[in-house]
């Protein structure tokens, strides 16, 4: 037999109580009574319970914890997340990351954390729009925008002018009886001109003409190659007789030398850092002395230095314009006085007779890059690193044309021969053609890939113009049509400047690659 076999089971039967309920009962009351005996032991118990607590030898919490409150709250605070993460999924956000740190910046937010990427910091601004509401940045904008309409509306408007003395008075007054005999005799030659050639036959000649001179524009070429200094050459420009250049370097050096040799002649010592421009006196290498004021240069130090064609020291130091940028020289057609432009937001006038600024213009938001006298000497342009360009009359002061229409900074500009055409060319990479009769811009040019750093009228006429870019090239643009005649590339680097000789016979640039190149027809 197996074990299973030897195991007997016995089946539980029915448990029956006998006897009578009565006894029970009886029990049941004794052990009742026996239980209030013993309520005294229980209250003296208590007593020495409650004097425990009150000496502080026992501490009993009596805060209590609603099970039913708390998991509520939990509760509650779960559905408050799920409902944001939904909103959240609902908010577009932009994908560029620029766009998405630039609105973290614009609520406070840190626009990177460590070890953050664009996905999470998009995500992380998606959280933020969701806790803040969609509209949090509209509201922020408009109440800073109505900010400054408060502000506005708190500053009143004024026009003021700087005070000058009498010498500004009698200045205005030369300069008009100084250009309004050339502008007469400009306008009679031009209209003698047109009488003397009938208009078919001008139309014809013109042609051939400006035929035969584009073709030589066309074959112009590296005549000489040289490396002009350490530092860049910034600026470049002719002799009145062509047969003299001037350059201007970083290093703070300025040098002259032959045309068309390019051999050096003297190096004029004399700034101390980056020199912006440097300018020949309008009568300098004809009618003025050569130990005469004959050349002018400017630092971006504040420094204008005068010099003569003898001497490597300068003759004169100008230290009006310190601390500030001097970028641009320019002598006004009479040779009395001397414009600069300077990085306060103004540029200035000094007589060279007496070395004293006569004028103090403000007019432009920002730094003013540029200036061009018209050849009569009664205007003078202004190019700013605020966009803007203006024209001023010198005899009376007032700004009598506003040049808008370029995005980005006015770096040069350029009076035509004819008196009425002004070229400006911009950071924008683009030049622009203004008519001065009409009173606004002619024509766009789209000249460059990069900023334009230099236009230049043909001085004879102006049948053509040339400009320079930091794209590595230079170009020859026609006049009137503005159509592209050629297009100079030699350079290894930024072209910084670029001159026309007054005979018309040579074109040089200057570069970033520290050297210039004369450019000769073939």
């Amino acid at each position: 037999m197996s074990d299973d076999e030897d195991i007997a089971y016995v089946k539980r039967q029915k448990v029956v109580h006998y006897g009578s309920l009565e006894e029970k009962e009886r029990q049941r009351l004794a052990e009742k009574d026996a239980g209030a005996e013993d309520g005294s032991d229980e209250d003296s118990q208590s007593t020495d319970l409650r004097a425990a607590l009150a000496s502080g030898n026992i501490h009993i919490s009596d805060e209590y914890m609603d099970i039913e409150d708390e998991g509520g709250r939990d509760k509650q605070q779960l559905l408050e997340e799920f409902e944001r993460r939904k909103k959240a999924r609902q908010i577009n956000v932009s994908t560029d990351d620029t766009e998405v740190k630039s609105t973290l910046r614009e609520m406070g937010e840190p626009i990177c954390l460590f070890g953050e990427g664009p996905a999470d910091r998009r995500e992380r601004l998606r959280h933020l729009l969701a806790q803040l509401g969609q509209d949090a940045i509209r509201r922020k904008q408009e109440e800073e925008r109505e900010r400054e309409r408060e502000l506005r509306k708190d500053t009143s408007e004024t026009t003021w002018y700087h005070e000058s003395t009498e010498k500004l008075r009698e200045c205005r007054i030369w300069i008009a009886q100084f250009s309004l005999p050339r502008a007469r005799h400009r306008i009679s030659t031009a209209k003698e001109k047109l009488k003397t050639q009938g208009p078919a036959a001008s139309d014809s000649q013109l042609h051939a003409k400006r035929q035969e001179l584009y073709k030589t524009l066309r074959s112009l070429n590296i005549n000489c190659s040289q490396i002009g200094d350490t530092r860049p050459i910034s600026f470049c420009e002719f002799s009145p007789n062509s047969q003299m250049l001037a350059t201007a370097s970083w290093s703070g050096l300025c040098k002259l030398w032959t045309i068309p040799e390019c051999n050096s002649i003297r190096t004029l010592r004399g700034h101390n850092c980056n020199v912006g421009a440097i300018t020949f006196h309008p009568r300098s290498t004809y009618l003025q002395s050569e130990s005469a004021l004959n050349i002018a240069s400017c630092s971006a130090d504040g420094v204008v230095n005068l010099w003569n064609l003898k001497s490597d020291e300068p003759i004169s130091t100008l230290k009006g314009m310190c601390p500030h940028r001097v970028s641009r020289v320019a002598f006004h057609p009479s040779g009395r006085f001397l414009a600069c432009c300077v990085f306060d937001h103004s540029w200035r006038l000094i007589d060279l007779e007496s070395e004293t600024e006569v004028l103090h213009q403000e007019g432009h938001s920002k730094a003013v890059y540029d200036i061009s006298f018209q050849c009569d000497g009664s205007l003078a342009a202004t190019g700013g690193m605020d966009a803007f360009g203006r024209v001023w009359d010198l005899r009376t002061g007032r700004c009598i044309m506003f040049l808008d229409g370029h995005l980005k900074s006015v770096l040069s500009l350029c009076f035509s021969p004819n008196g009425y055409v002004l070229a400006t060319g911009s950071e924008d990479n683009t030049i622009k053609l203004w008519d001065l009769r009409q009173r606004k811009c002619e024509y766009t040019i789209p000249a460059h890939q990069n900023l334009v750093s230099r236009v230049i009228f043909e001085k004879l006429s102006g049948e053509y113009l040339v400009t320079a870019s930091y794209d590595n090239t230079v170009k020859i643009w026609s006049n009137p049509e503005w159509t592209p005649i050629h297009s100079l590339s030699g350079h290894d680097g930024k072209i910084m400047g670029a001159d026309i000789s007054p005979s018309g016979k040579y074109l040089a640039t200057s570069s970033f690659d520290r050297t210039f190149k004369l450019w000769t027809p073939e």
